[in-house]
């Protein structure tokens, strides 16, 4: 696994050791950030269910000015420790842990308080098969987690159909590559 462009670009990042975390391939990657390229330079981003972190690592290096980093795991948390270090990025990141929507609650809670702006692009990542899609969608509308001309970007199994409005979110892109599918959504 490594860093596909950008400043870090070239760094290989360190990688789950077992199948517990399944890191976007590079050709997927590629991709979405071809899909992001516009929106990136500057953009706060948070990376849920972040595995490695390979994501929000990828989105520092092509421009975003902060992103926060989410997982349950401390294993994944422990990696994504590392591949901030590695990249000498720890100054414009936060790492949380917990569950998402414990995370996605408290981040609420910031943003009401205002010690917390929202996101220009949300980065969904769950494990696959896992059904937690839906609720995400939810928390993070209720939450107003999304910046008004942000993107979500759902990361899911090919045959799994999200549908085109999610809790007052539009699908306005979908592509697929192999195994898997990529849904871009925006506000209504």
């Amino acid at each position: 696994m490594r860093v596909i462009a950008g400043k870090y670009k070239g760094r290989k990042l360190n990688s789950p050791e077992d199948s517990t975390v399944r890191p976007t391939t590079d050709k997927v990657k590629e991709a979405l950030f071809s899909i992001l390229t516009n929106e990136l330079y500057g953009a706060r981003v948070l990376d849920l269910f972040a595995g490695s972190g390979g994501l929000g690592i990828e989105a520092l290096s092509r421009g975003a000015s902060y992103c926060l980093f989410a997982d349950s795991s401390r294993r994944s948390l422990d990696l994504i420790r590392s591949n901030l270090a590695h990249c000498a990025v720890e100054e414009k990141t936060r790492v949380a842990a917990g569950d998402y929507a414990k995370i996605l609650r408290n981040l609420t809670r910031r943003v009401e308080e205002g010690l917390e702006e929202p996101f220009d692009i949300i980065l969904l990542d769950p494990p696959y098969d896992a059904g937690l899609m839906d609720n995400a969608f939810r928390l993070i509308a209720e939450g107003r987690l999304l910046a008004d001309d942000g993107l979500i970007v759902a990361e899911h199994r090919k045959q799994e159909e999200l549908p085109e409005e999610l809790h007052g979110f539009i699908r306005s892109k979908e592509r697929r590559y192999g195994v898997v599918k990529l849904s871009i959504y925006n506000n209504m």
